[in-house]
């Protein structure tokens, strides 16, 4: 139902007049947020970790005891907990610390018995980790699908920028490589990029780490291209302020344009490169 919702544009949207047309501001994805937290919690997918109420034994503790303690010591931060009173005063930092927190902690209701004296409800007493943060990622990633700014909670549970439209795929996509120096490096470099909060020094570090990953692969990558082709390959990292300093660098660019145009031809650049070696290695 969710998916079907956010695949169709209604009327204002596709005629651009809807007041939201560009996203919800942040208070108000925190609403839908708490919305979604609380429903989350009443279905038992946080029962195991932070426990019930109960109209008999009132107030059952799950594992984490003690919630707000936890948060201190994992987030490092007081004043988020209890979720429903001060989620609508979180900044945006606060709110993605949360949901991170919460993906660590949510898991799934599977069997339990039924108290029905004065409709209390279920006792659950088993739960599957796994299929509860794949629920949760799936309902806070609608949530994040309607604020204002793109970001994604990410199978890891990590708060991600949302790819560049279009460059969805290639993050999809597996690397037909096994070198772990390639694939690591790989890796790390669209963490660094992607990552939220991610500084324009962290997007330069990125697009500095695909260019090594090309560095490494330069022998193979001389058999695939021309000399001139090849040298304007890292004629981009080595003369724009990304591999080197000195005063023959080029810097004088909008470096948030031009870092997530390098990042990207980069990354596509190693996909194509490392499935040509693959191609011509089949033969």
């Amino acid at each position: 139902m969710i998916a079907k919702r956010m695949s169709h544009q209604f009327y204002s949207v596709r005629k651009g007049t809807n007041p939201n047309l560009n996203g919800l501001p942040l208070r108000e994805t925190l609403g839908l947020f708490v919305r979604l937290y609380n429903q989350l919690h009443e279905d038992g997918y946080f029962h195991e970790a932070f426990g019930f109420v109960c109209v008999d034994a009132g107030d059952v503790p799950g594992k984490v005891r003690d919630p707000e303690l936890e948060m201190l010591l994992t987030i490092r931060k007081t004043g988020l907990w209890p979720i429903h009173e001060k989620a609508p005063f979180y900044s945006e930092d606060d709110f993605f610390d949360v949901l991170e927190f919460l993906h660590l902690y949510v898991s799934k209701p599977i069997d339990g018995t039924m108290h029905s004296y004065a409709q209390c409800g279920m006792h659950w007493e088993t739960f599957n980790k796994v299929l509860g943060q794949a629920e949760f990622r799936s309902r806070m990633n609608a949530v994040l699908a309607h604020y204002e700014h793109r970001y994604e909670l990410s199978a890891n549970g990590e708060v991600l920028h949302k790819p560049e439209a279009g460059f969805e795929p290639i993050f999809d996509a597996d690397l037909p490589s096994k070198d772990q120096n390639v694939l690591s490096r790989v890796s790390v470099a669209v963490l660094r990029y992607r990552r939220h909060g991610s500084t324009l020094d962290d997007r330069r570090q990125a697009v500095r780490d695909l260019a090594d990953v090309l560095e490494y692969l330069r022998p193979q990558v001389k058999t695939l291209l021309t000399s001139a082709d090849e040298k304007d390959l890292f004629n981009i990292a080595n003369n724009f302020g990304i591999r080197h300093h000195n005063d023959k660098q080029r810097t004088a660019y909008d470096a948030g344009i031009w870092f997530s145009w390098m990042f990207y031809f980069y990354l596509s650049t190693i996909h194509v490169v490392l499935r040509k070696i693959e191609h011509e290695g089949r033969k």
